[in-house]
């Protein structure tokens, strides 16, 4: 292969959102094959994603979910 990972990397992040989002399924997917627990998970994603899209849910950053989940069980 002619081009470097961290050639390769800085190409990549260039990319806009949607196209890494792409790229990301599709190694993710050449490491895991194709199964029924695989296929409930990016479903579950989907389902999720457009949850958010819609606005019946709110996306929380990952630190205040953390603070949450951690002021519930203290």
């Amino acid at each position: 292969m002619s081009t470097s990972v961290l050639e390769l990397e800085s190409q990549v992040l260039n990319l806009g959102p949607a196209d890494r989002a792409r790229l990301l399924e599709r190694l993710i997917d050449s490491f895991e094959p194709e199964s029924k627990v695989h296929d409930a998970w990016v479903a579950e994603a989907r389902r999720r994603h457009e949850e958010v899209k819609s606005g019946q849910v709110t996306a929380v950053p990952g630190n205040e979910a953390l603070a949450r989940i951690r002021a519930r069980i203290s």
